[in-house]
């Protein structure tokens, strides 16, 4: 598998963004030489483990207001860069990505690598859509649940016009203005400094494949190649009686009322304090990821 990486000199001096990465080898599942996953682990080795997943087109630089009062509370805080972001491997071209080779690799990083277990998972966009797969696929590794803006659709559902104009954006731009995508996602403009630390893993188009394929991945069809380990996540998800929490934002048209199926349908969010992050775009960890790591902190005193 072909792939690129993005030079150091890159992420040099990001605004409030000290951590220091560290990787690990996850499968080249085309045999090649192991592809290099970039991840954080800030906090006390035997600190419960929140794991904080990132989604489209975003990294780890997202959770840069949540870490701190997460390690605070000593936690230990792990922050994948999901293959094709970050400091995380770049493969080319885009058909090499896939939602099962997204599970897979995070699988591998979580579970093979870190031996991760006990574990509350946080995610948003398609960090909900790895992280529920990978609950749903070993439920035994998660400790709880906290979900903001995101899903786990099969297919079945109707996708919202929002998301529809999202992806048809993402296939035809000339050029991926990732930076200000993300701007756009909040309900405040990023400073052009923020803008640039977010554009930073990718020093041209040639690295934003991962980026550009992503939108695609989500299934929007029940032909979709997905839609059989998503039907079958929901049905673990149905029984699962671990803690569930939901914190979605006030401001995100892409996923407003995503949170009523999981309300309904799994058993794990009954007597949760489930909270509404107000002032909140769809990148809500990027505006509000100290109010978001108080929400989570309590969660998982309360459990």
């Amino acid at each position: 598998m072909e792939r690129l990486r993005t030079p150091d000199e890159r992420f040099v001096d990001l605004p409030d963004f000290s951590y220091v990465s560290k990787y690990a080898p996850v499968s080249d599942p085309t045999g090649g030489e192991s592809l290099r996953m970039a991840y954080l682990d800030e906090g006390p080795r035997d600190g419960e483990v929140v794991v904080l997943l990132h989604g489209e087109p975003t990294w780890s630089y997202l959770y840069r207001f949540m870490i701190p009062g997460l390690v605070e509370a000593g936690r230990r805080v792990v922050v994948p860069d999901l293959i094709g972001f970050g400091r995380s491997d770049k493969p080319t071209p885009r058909q090499e990505y896939t939602y099962a080779r997204h599970v897979e690799w995070t699988r591998e990083l979580l579970f093979t690598h870190l031996t991760l277990s006990d574990v509350t998972f946080f995610g948003q966009d398609w960090g909900s859509l790895v992280g529920l797969r990978l609950v749903g696929e070993h439920p035994e590794r998660a400790a709880r649940v906290a979900l903001s803006n995101g899903g786990l659709p099969t297919g079945d559902e109707r996708a919202s016009e929002a998301f529809l104009a999202w992806q048809e954006f993402s296939q035809t731009a000339p050029e991926l203005p990732i930076g200000r995508i993300i701007s756009g996602g909040c309900v405040n403009r990023l400073s052009d400094e923020v803008v640039a630390a977010y554009d930073a893993p990718f020093p041209n188009e040639s690295y934003k494949e991962g980026a550009r394929e992503f939108p695609k991945l989500v299934p929007t069809s029940p032909e979709d190649p997905a839609h059989d380990a998503n039907v079958a996540a929901w049905k673990v998800l149905a029984s699962f009686t671990k803690p569930f929490l939901l914190c979605f934002s006030d401001g995100d048209p892409i996923t407003r009322g995503g949170d009523r199926k999981f309300l309904r349908d799994v058993p794990g969010t009954k007597d949760q304090a489930h909270t509404t992050i107000e002032g909140g775009g769809h990148f809500v960890q990027e505006e509000k990821g100290r109010e978001l790591a108080a929400v989570v902190n309590e969660f998982i005193d309360a459990t």
